[in-house]
């Protein structure tokens, strides 16, 4: 670790747990960047299976029964 990285670590371990947060929601924010060509992938995606619900053409899974599985865990 550079000087800066240590000194940095050192004064972020004096930080609050909330202004924590805040800071590795900044880092996320700034490190996710859309990408146009993916997000246009997942809308045609959606609209997909949307036309495909609408239409009757998709088997769907009742919200209960999804959830279900992850609380038996």
């Amino acid at each position: 670790m550079g000087t800066i990285s240590k000194e940095l670590a050192d004064k972020i371990k004096t930080l609050p747990d909330t202004e924590k947060i805040e800071l590795v929601d900044s880092i996320l924010m700034q490190l996710d960047r859309p990408d146009p060509e993916i997000d246009h992938i997942w809308a045609d995606e959606a609209r997909k299976r949307w036309e495909a619900y609408k239409a009757g053409k998709m088997e769907t899974v009742p919200y209960e029964q999804v959830m279900g599985k992850y609380r038996a865990r």
